[in-house]
This record gives structure tokens, C-alpha cells and sequence, in this order.
């Protein structure tokens, strides 16, 4: 790993100072413990609708959307069973007494989170979903004591339209990440996560939404290899600034400017703050009176760059309070400071370039999803890698319930279940505490 002497103040989203002067090494997701453990827990974490496996056996929709088999019923009470289930499944799960393997009851038995232990996933990560469906199975059907003219229907239940369909639609089983066949390409795995899926684990909060967002964009970057060598430190950077509030800059922006101002006064008080700290400075004047700007840093630029477009998003679609202009906050942003500065936007262009395209399909010609329905992995939002997907969360977890495609609606069983993982709740407070550490 190359030396970086950068450091900086870690402050949480109410801008309260977390910790000081932390290397921005600490913050690595090779060597943050709670950046490991929580890209550990998306890889290992399963949540299951038990009340939703309960109402598929009894109403005969044992597989995907509207697929109804006529005459197939079972009552089960699988709420009411959810303890012994749940027992049941964490023995079949363990590897070794006392690992890490957790199943958990909640929402008085209609839900359980699982986590398998590390030792299940030797090459892939779908161990998490497949031995969390199998053990599921097999514990309903020796609970219920379930006969071979049943089981396959019990199994059906669980495992969806699985095999004809490789992303087991119509399972009661949900992960964060989505199924390997549906990655974009190596190292897309903590990419694949719908915007709602973060907003709803961190019910709504929009810094911490991003700050979570940040963390697994840019440990995908990590795996994909585009943090390799002199390009490290700039991923780094980039997840202080915009996802962890270093030096409280993405609050002060957003306090500075929420009540009265608009997305170019983001803008200014960006680069104000960038020329006070020296990291860009005036180049050139030219004959009209404008000026250019240049820097000794563009690493340092971009992070500076990639806070104000999360706040500038946090200020506009919190004052309409709507999550429908979260494309184009990215696009204007940066716009506005090229234009301002002559210096590169967010990503060196690559994020402006990408709202564009995200704009197209969420409210143009295609208009076949919405801002909350996007991740990293999808094909128009890919380009730009770290900085622009917290952005999309960041607007989801302000939106009102405007959009067609909500959290509550797309999302509810990953807020409820995988929302009481304390990492995944806090993760700028663990990710402080993770630093402390290895400081």
C-alpha cells in the first residue's frame, strides 16, 4: 500500500467531531475493521419474510409475480414457529459452535435475519443466499413435518423461479447484492445494491445513506482494481470528504447554504473554501475579467469537488423534498464549477457525463424506473465510480414518498431486517471507531 500523509477530522452527520487527525490509510477498506466487517456483513447477511412464505403456501403463488397454481394450499404457521425455525437453521448454518453464524427473530417472528459464517463463502458470495434457502427449506419442512408430495412446493416457496431463473424471483429470501450473473463486470459486486436497499437500512437519513453508499462504492473499486498504486489516495480522499464529513466540510456547506441558498451557491462556497485551504489558486486572468484556476493537487480538488456535489444535491432535493432532481443537481453542480474554476468536475467529467445518461432513463423518453431503482452496476450509472451513486441515496433518503419507487415500497424488508445491524445503521460512527483502532 503506498504512503499517503494525508489526515483529516472524521465528524458525523450532526456535525460532531468523531475523530481527529486520522490517516487517511485508516480509512482503507483492506484496513478499516468496520469497513471489512461491513462489507463482510453484505456479503454474508440474508433477510427472510417468513409471514410472506406463510401467505405463499397458502394461497398456492409459490413462485414469481401473478404465478398462482390453483388447488395448492398449505397452512403453515411459520410466524408462530419462528423461534424453533430459526434454531433449526442456525445448526444447519454453523460451521464451527460459536462462529459467526446469526439467525435472528424480528418483527415478532415475521422476519429473521441470517448471517452465514465466513467459512461458507469460499469463492462466491450467492453462499449467503443458497445455504440461507436451503437451511430455510429444510428447517420448514421438518418442522412441519412436511411429506415428499409437499416439500417441492415448500422449496419452490423459498427458492423462487430458481433454477429456470438465476435471480430467484419470487423468493422470500433477499440480499443485498444482487446474484453474480447481473454484475456488469469483475469487482461489481458491492456496486450491485439499489439506492432504496441503502435508504431504507438507514431509514431515511441522508448523510449517513450516502456515507454507506460511499463505502461499498468505493471498496468495489478496491476489487476492481481501480485503487491500485497512485490512484489509492484519490479514492481515499474522496470517501473523507463526501462520505465520512471530513473536517465537517459536507456539513458546513449544507448548514451554510440550506435554509436561503440554491445549488450554485453550493457551488461558491465550494470553491471558497477550496482557495482558503490553498488547494486551487488563481492561474491566470484573462481579458474579460475572468479568472482561471489551477492546483498543485487534483486528488485533493476532486474530494473537495465530490462533498459540495453531495451537498449541493442534499440542499436542492431537501428543499423541494423530492428525489426526482438528483440527476440533474449532479449535472448543474458540476457544470457551474468547470465554468467557475476551468478546472475538471466530480471524476473528471465522468460524473457529469453519467447524469446525463441517468436523467435519460429515469425521467425522459424510457422513464422506466426512478433515482431509487439505480445502482453502481446499472448500465448508464457505472462510469462514474465512487462519487455519484451516495448522491442518488442521499436524494432517495429526502424524497416525501413522491416517487412511484420508493424505499417502503421496493425496499421495506431490507429497512426492517437489515437496518438493525449496528454498522450498517451508524456507519460513520463505526467507521471512526474502526480507525481508532489501527491508529
Amino acid at each position: 500500500m503506498a504512503k499517503m500523509g494525508d489526515k483529516v477530522d472524521l465528524y458525523d452527520d450532526k456535525g460532531k467531531k468523531l475523530l481527529g487527525d486520522v490517516p487517511i490509510s485508516a480509512l482503507s477498506p483492506l484496513k478499516n475493521p468496520a469497513i471489512r466487517k461491513i462489507c463482510s456483513l453484505v456479503a454474508r447477511s440474508a433477510a427472510i419474510d417468513l409471514a410472506g412464505l406463510a401467505n405463499k403456501l397458502k394461497t398456492g403463488t409459490i413462485a414469481g409475480k401473478a404465478m398462482v397454481i390453483r388447488g395448492k394450499s398449505m397452512n403453515i404457521d411459520a410466524v408462530g414457529k419462528a423461534k424453533d425455525i430459526a434454531t433449526q437453521m442456525k445448526a444447519m448454518l454453523e460451521v464451527e459452535s460459536g462462529d459467526e453464524t446469526k439467525v435472528e427473530v424480528l418483527s415478532g417472528g415475521k422476519r429473521l435475519l441470517v448471517q452465514v459464517p465466513s467459512a461458507r463463502i469460499l469463492a462466491d458470495y450467492s453462499a449467503a443466499r443458497t445455504n440461507t434457502c436451503a437451511a430455510l427449506t429444510q428447517a420448514i419442512i421438518d418442522t412441519f413435518k412436511v411429506d415428499m408430495w409437499h416439500a417441492p412446493d415448500v422449496k419452490a416457496a423459498v427458492w423462487g423461479m430458481y433454477p429456470q431463473d438465476p435471480a430467484m424471483t419470487g423468493s422470500v429470501v433477499a440480499t443485498l447484492v444482487d446474484v453474480p450473473i447481473s454484475n456488469e463486470g469483475p469487482g461489481y459486486t458491492l456496486r450491485n445494491i439499489p439506492v432504496n436497499h441503502i435508504a431504507a437500512t438507514v431509514r431515511k437519513r441522508a448523510i449517513p445513506g450516502a456515507c454507506l453508499s460511499m463505502i461499498l462504492e468505493e471498496a468495489a473499486c478496491y476489487e476492481m482494481g481501480d485503487a491500485i498504486g497512485p490512484f489509492e489516495r484519490g479514492h481515499l480522499l474522496d470517501l473523507a470528504f463526501e462520505g465520512l464529513n471530513a473536517n465537517n466540510m459536507l456539513c458546513d456547506l449544507i448548514m451554510a447554504n440550506g435554509e436561503k441558498g440554491t445549488l450554485a451557491d453550493v457551488v461558491y462556497a465550494t470553491v471558497e473554501q477550496a482557495k482558503k485551504d490553498g488547494v486551487i489558486k488563481a492561474k491566470q486572468k484573462m481579458g474579460s475579467g475572468y479568472t482561471v484556476f489551477g492546483t498543485d493537487d487534483l486528488q485533493m480538488w476532486n474530494a473537495y469537488a465530490a462533498a459540495g456535489m453531495l451537498a449541493a444535491t442534499c440542499v436542492n432535493a431537501g428543499a423541494l423534498r423530492a428525489g426526482q432532481p438528483v440527476p440533474s443537481c449532479i449535472m448543474y453542480f458540476n457544470e457551474l464549477i468547470e465554468h467557475e474554476t476551468g478546472l475538471p468536475g466530480v471524476d473528471y467529467g465522468k460524473c457529469q457525463g453519467a447524469s446525463v445518461a441517468s436523467s435519460f432513463f429515469s425521467h425522459s423518453i424510457y422513464g422506466g424506473g426512478g433515482p431509487g431503482v439505480f445502482h453502481g452496476n446499472h448500465i448508464v450509472t457505472r462510469h462514474a465510480k465512487g462519487q455519484f451513486i451516495p448522491c442518488f441515496t442521499a436524494a432517495m433518503c429526502l424524497d416525501a414518498d413522491t416517487l412511484y419507487f420508493t424505499p417502503a415500497r421496493t425496499s421495506a424488508l431490507m429497512g426492517e431486517v437489515l437496518g438493525t445491524i449496528p454498522e450498517f445503521a451508524e456507519p460513520m460512527k463505526a467507521v471512526a471507531a474502526g480507525a481508532k483502532e489501527i491508529m
